[in-house]
């Protein structure tokens, strides 16, 4: 299969690799634990060089005198030393000066001609190594490049084969070292010895061992490979997003976000433990990955030995390990002993006692312990799963029932109960359901679907075991965890038929609008809502849903109000009061709809409900154009949805990062579209997140980066293949925006010809939300068909005017400007420019007025009126640079020099992004800021939704761009940057 993940570590390589073309030799140190794929990335790295020296230790040779370095110069002597090989153990050499003199001429010869010898280069910098004459070794890189024929290793997992036997003069050689700490200790000095003498050569040498602290490497050796001037590659685990694509290509299809990342958790992304799991379990992983309660298994090679460390074990120690494992993979020493009471005779127990069980459990490598931490812990997730998966049913029920009675959380009792069950237990089943609708009205998805689903599994009836998988699987719907919801809705269609059945089977078809309507009206006509409020409001919100989908936004505040009403504080109809506000907005009622709301609390201290409002209230103030409250409103709300569902999230942060975009703050917009889009995919819903594709190409076009534009638009369009609305529009706007700062109209017009059917169907043309009018308009104006422009325009013109929408009426002033200079009549242009000007004093959007500047700028310049023309180019000019907007700030200066007026300011005030924070990346800027306003590493990735070692790298990065060495002046940077920063 194809190599996965790892994309960081190859670029260091790679870097390193051209230093050393340069050369400039390099030192790469690769390390990581058994297994963890350091070979295999040093076979990729490796697999189009030229020219490999490659050796490895093993464990049962590391006496073997030089026996590593005959791997290096070929095994019987006659390589690359040409009469300097060791011979068999190596007697040919004196000691390991003298072999490493030998390994530096093999290095010379292997770098062959061209230019100086690299050893005549290391005499030049004053090397005390003497050049010893050797005549040219034709047969020099089939030995060199070929590991050695060794029980332990196949001959396939050589770096390089079969290359060429003289390497293009400026190709580095690389020398690979694989398994260090098995290498004999003669191999390593000789090693030591040669490293230290390259000075100009073109080498690359690749040291890979588990752990740079191990004893058996040499002192020399460690020091050299550890130093700050050597390249370190620290591989961790693949992350679960890797984990998904190496199963796939594995052939095990279905592994969801979800399941990669349980799968992650329980290997720590081994990709040894995890290739060998996928054999072995095949679906059946799948399976376990996909139930919450269920351990997953260990593979059985790792199973082997930890139970040959369990059989060793006392039978106090083996029953506090088999307790331990029962409990999770974490607890504390008293609440395993006594669940193993349950495993251990009376007379067992007498003689012993906690302690002495856990220091021998300890000293076997089954469990962990600290001063100070209260828990002992499994070492490894997969040492947990095969104690857990030794013990016999018997013996796992006893001691689970004896977890039960132990743990004080009613949720991991009714856990322990359920595992402890040997059939069907309706009170039991009942308890499960009470407690799982308990956490589904607390909005935990995620535990509500695992005890609706230990339910299910219990109930004795099959009406009770239906209802309870209907509730199970949409709390996993709203967690984001449905593998595969085509067959959940197969399993579903089985059931008998009712309100419930219907109504699920509508929310998961809503991609397929007819069937959804007709399933969701099935159910409202099975459902009395007085008697079940709950059902009659969760089928209200999906119709608002599906009104939504297709931009109805009467019918969808109409539905969203009548679910409200129906169950107030139902959390399965999730965002329920957003899609009242935005339905209210999109019918044209937004300024009474903000004006009617209740006054709101902080977003850290508003419920549930509260919080959506304040979605809703910042989605709405970006509409009519309070940006400032907007950014505030819906940054607060991110910021406190940490515990919603990521459905929630997903809408929250592209909402933030929408009224961002309007705001000018562009590099903030770039980092919540990224956090959106990964929040998708991270729950298996993609789907959720096209209006945030379509914001993430709107401002990668503004910015100039059109092949990222260009990718969300694509994905965008595969979704608009279905037809329905609002992945249509998504991906229209989304090239659109693209085709229209590449300049390029008739794009524009293919891009927005479908708005033009779906328009009468929605409220598609409401000022503020949706603006699309003016591109079309000015499209048909560039390419001289005014009658289309007006038709375009004028609608929307009408409608801001009623609205009185100050920023609709700025973008519908400059559409019909450019309109009326491609008609010819200069007064009507100016009339409509000087309009929009007015409009713009009380207009935020920085962009929007950047474009009027432009438009208008560009008409007085071809109307010979250059000083005015100056002005306006140069507010346009002033904007653009702020905002960063390459094809657009091109257009002004090509204005401006036709206009024979030069660019005002100084450099550093013309050029966009050359300062402080300017030289970061969105996302190392956003760490920055949040850095810089006091934020800890920990605060900061909860923040943006990372990792605390993400937040580290993102700071190991921005310090240096910045020249700065800690917080404080990192915070003075950014405010000497001013508030662009």
């Amino acid at each position: 299969m194809e190599f996965v993940g790892r994309t960081d570590s190859l670029a260091l390589l790679a870097a390193a690799r051209e230093r050393a073309r340069a050369g400039h030799p390099q030192r790469v140190l690769v390390e990581g634990p058994a297994g963890i794929g350091k070979t295999a990335l040093v076979r990729r790295f490796l697999r189009d060089d030229t020219h490999v020296l490659y050796g490895a230790g093993e464990e049962a040779e590391s006496e073997l005198a030089f026996g590593v370095l005959e791997q290096l110069l070929g095994r019987d002597g006659s390589g690359p030393g040409n009469g300097h090989g060791a011979g068999a153990g190596g007697r040919r050499w004196a000691d390991a000066h003298a072999a490493g003199a030998a390994l530096l001429e093999a290095l010379d010869e292997a770098q062959g001609a061209g230019g100086a010898p690299a050893s005549d280069a290391r005499a030049a910098h004053g090397s005390d190594t003497p050049r010893t004459s050797a005549p040219d070794a034709p047969g020099l890189s089939a030995p060199a490049t070929s590991a050695p024929d060794t029980p332990a290793r196949d001959s396939r997992d050589t770096p390089a084969a079969d290359t060429p036997d003289t390497p293009a003069p400026c190709t580095p050689v690389a020398l690979v070292l694989d398994d260090a700490q098995w290498a004999d200790h003669l191999s390593l000095q000789a090693l030591t010895f040669a490293v230290r003498r390259l000075r100009a050569d073109r080498v690359l040498v690749l040291v890979v061992v588990r752990d740079a602290e191990d004893p058996r490497l040499v002192e020399g050796l460690r020091r050299l490979f550890t130093a700050d001037d050597a390249v370190r590659v620290r591989l961790d685990g693949l992350g679960p997003a890797e984990l998904a694509e190496l199963g796939g290509g594995m052939g095990l299809r279905g592994l969801t976000a979800h399941a990669a990342a349980r799968l992650h958790a329980h290997t720590a992304g081994n990709p040894l433990h995890v290739k060998a799991l996928l054999e072995q379990e095949g679906a059946g992983l799948l399976e376990a990955l996909g139930e919450p309660d269920v351990t997953p298994p260990a593979p059985k090679s790792f199973t082997a030995l930890v139970l040959a460390k369990l059989a060793a074990c006392s039978p106090a120690a083996d029953a506090l390990v088999c307790a331990a494992a029962v409990l999770g993979t974490h607890c504390t020493p008293a609440d395993a002993w006594e669940v193993a009471g349950a495993d251990l005779l009376d007379e067992e127990r007498r003689a012993a006692d906690v302690l002495t069980a856990l220091e021998e459990a300890v000293h076997t490598g089954l469990l962990t312990e600290s001063p100070g931490d209260p828990l002992i812990r499994f070492p490894h997730p997969l040492v947990h799963a095969a104690v857990y998966h030794q013990l016999g049913p018997s013996r796992r029920a006893a001691l689970h029932l004896s977890a039960a009675r132990t743990v004080r959380d009613q949720a991991h009792r009714l856990r322990h109960r359920a595992l402890a069950a040997a059939g069907p237990d309706p009170e039991l089943a009942a308890e499960l359901a009470t407690l799982g609708r308990k956490f589904a009205a607390e909005g935990a998805w995620a535990n509500a679907a695992g005890q609706l689903t230990a339910a299910a599994r219990l109930g004795p009836e099959p009406a009770a075991y239906e209802q309870y998988t209907l509730e199970a699987v949409e709390c996993a719907l709203l967690a984001g965890d449905v593998p595969d919801m085509g067959e959940v809705a197969q399993r579903i269609a089985q059931f008998t038929p009712g309100g419930w059945r219907s109504y699920l089977l509508g929310r998961l078809s809503l991609f397929d609008l007819d069937r959804a309507e007709a399933l969701l009206a099935d159910a409202w006509h099975r459902c009395d809502p007085a008697a079940e409020p709950v059902l009659g409001a969760r089928i209200a919100g999906q119709f608002a849903a599906l009104h939504g989908s297709m931009s109805h936004g009467a019918e969808m505040a109409e539905w969203a109000d009548l679910a409200i009403r129906l169950a107030p504080d139902d959390t399965a109809t999730d965002m329920i009061r957003v899609l009242r506000l935005s339905g209210l907005a999109m019918s044209g009622r937004a300024p009474q709809t903000l004006a009617a709301l209740a006054p709101l609390p902080d977003p850290a201290l508003a419920t549930p409900a509260q919080l959506e409002e304040l979605l809703g209230r910042g989605t709405l103030r970006e509409w009519t154009g309070d940006l400032t409250g907007a950014v505030r409103d819906l940054g607060g709300v991110f910021g406190a949805c940490h515990g919603r569902a990521a459905s929630f999230r997903v809408v929250a942060a592209t909402a933030l990062a929408s009224a961002e975009y309007r705001a000018g703050r562009w590099d903030d917009a770039i980092v919540h579209t990224d956090l959106a889009l990964s929040l998708a995919a991270d729950t298996d819903q993609p789907h959720i997140a096209l209006y945030c594709r379509m914001l993430a190409a709107q401002v990668h076009a503004v910015r100039g980066a059109y092949a990222k534009a260009q990718a969300h638009a694509r994905v965008a369009r595969v979704y608009a293949a279905g037809g329905h609305v609002n992945p249509t529009l998504w991906a229209a706007l989304a090239e659109a925006h693209l085709a229209r700062a590449q300049g390029r109209p008739e794009e524009v017009l293919a891009a927005l010809g479908p708005l033009l059917a779906l328009a009468p169907r929605g409220d598609l043309e409401e000022p503020g939300t949706v603006p699309w009018a003016d591109l079309l308009a000015e499209a048909w104006a560039a390419l001289g068909d005014e009658k289309r422009a007006v038709q375009a325009l004028a609608p929307y013109e009408v409608l801001a005017t009623q609205r009185g929408h100050h920023g609709a009426l700025l973008v519908a002033a400059r559409a019909r400007g450019t309109l009326e200079v491609a008609r010819g009549d200069t007064v009507a242009a100016e009339r409509a420019f000087r309009s929009g000007l007015k409009h713009a004093a009380h207009v935020e959007a920085p962009f929007d007025r950047a474009l009027l500047h432009l438009a208008y700028g560009g008409f007085l310049r071809r109307a010979g009126r250059r000083t005015r023309a100056g002005e306006q180019l140069r507010t346009a000019r002033d904007l653009l640079v702020r905002l960063d907007a390459p094809p657009d700030l091109g257009r002004c200066e090509r204005e401006l020099a036709a206009c024979g007026l030069g660019p005002a300011g100084s450099a550093p005030e013309r050029e966009p992004r050359t300062r402080g924070a300017a030289l970061l990346t969105p996302q190392e800027l956003a760490v920055a800021r949040l850095v810089a306003s006091g934020l800890t590493n920990r605060q900061v990735a909860r923040e943006l939704v990372i990792s605390v070692k993400t937040v580290e790298y993102h700071l190991g990065r921005i310090f240096p761009k910045l020249g700065v060495d800690s917080r404080t002046r990192l915070t003075a940077v950014l405010a000497a940057d001013g508030p662009a920063s």
